[in-house]
């Protein structure tokens, strides 16, 4: 893996300074700049990240945060990740547990109000966010948006087709990704583009994820042509970078943030080999 630039920086947050802080390790973050220059990674903590960058900055931020989901109740909520979401049949790869899956349903409204209404800050205006959810957190997520200052526009289903069989139920075959705008935006210029109203494709299966929760490369390549080509998208929890893979796949630039250090060398390696 060739870096072009990686650097340290040392912050001091206001997310801190307020006692508001989520799942902090320390004042250190790191930048690294990828694929010519086409891609920025930065490890550390998004709250602490998100301020530093410049007002205006980001076309979209498009994005699959933590759910702090799994299940009905607290204790359920409260497991790791790995046994909320690989628990079924054999493993064939155990992927590493990820942080800022754990909040109650107050603590979650708050987390994510914050986190959107720094990203709001740095997107233009007009620009759009695009934040998965789950079915247990879909009244949140949309509360969250709005309460963060974005215009509420509507919710993208996620169709995974092969979801695992319930007895005497219906299946969870869906993601939902809602999103919304920084105040008006326009839908009538010129050379318009036609966006699907539901996303069809399977899960990457698990011989081939990285991620627990790894989305599938051409799901978030579908979400990332809401901008247009050389515009900037931001992902603030990245995982494994699938939406910086697709990102340049599809000639969009990107920023993306994470948090564990493991995921973070995962994310720069696919978006270099792209």
């Amino acid at each position: 893996m060739s870096l072009e630039k990686s650097e340290k920086f040392i912050i001091h947050s206001p997310t801190r300074s307020q006692g508001r802080s989520f799942d902090r390790r320390d004042d250190v973050f790191e930048k690294r700049v990828l694929a010519g220059g086409q891609a920025v990674m930065y490890r550390g903590n998004c709250l602490d990240i998100i301020p530093t960058l410049p007002k205006g900055s980001i076309d979209a931020v498009i994005t699959d945060p933590p759910y702090s989901s799994g299940g009905m109740m607290r204790g359920d909520r409260t497991g790791s990740t790995r046994s909320k979401y690989q628990s079924s049949g054999k493993l064939i790869t155990e992927h590493a547990s990820f942080s800022g899956d754990n909040l109650d349903q107050r603590s979650y409204l708050e987390w994510a109000r914050m986190w959107l209404s720094l990203a709001l800050y740095v997107t233009k205006p007009g620009g759009v966010a695009i934040t998965f959810s789950d079915w247990r957190q879909l009244p949140t997520a949309t509360d969250a948006l709005q309460v963060a200052g974005w215009v509420w526009r509507g919710i993208v289903p996620w169709d995974k087709i092969n979801a695992r069989p319930m007895p005497n139920r219906f299946r969870a075959q869906c993601e939902f990704a809602p999103w919304a705008s920084n105040g008006p935006r326009d839908f009538t210029r010129e050379g318009a583009t036609y966006h699907p109203g539901v996303l069809s494709e399977c899960p990457p299966y698990n011989a081939k994820r990285q991620h627990s929760t790894q989305k599938p490369v051409g799901i978030m390549e579908t979400l990332c042509k809401i901008v247009v080509e050389g515009e900037t998208v931001l992902d603030p929890f990245s995982g494994s970078g699938t939406t910086g893979v697709a990102c340049l796949r599809t000639g969009r630039r990107f920023i993306g943030m994470e948090l564990d250090p493991g995921n973070f060398e995962i994310a720069c390696k696919r978006i270099e080999e792209k």
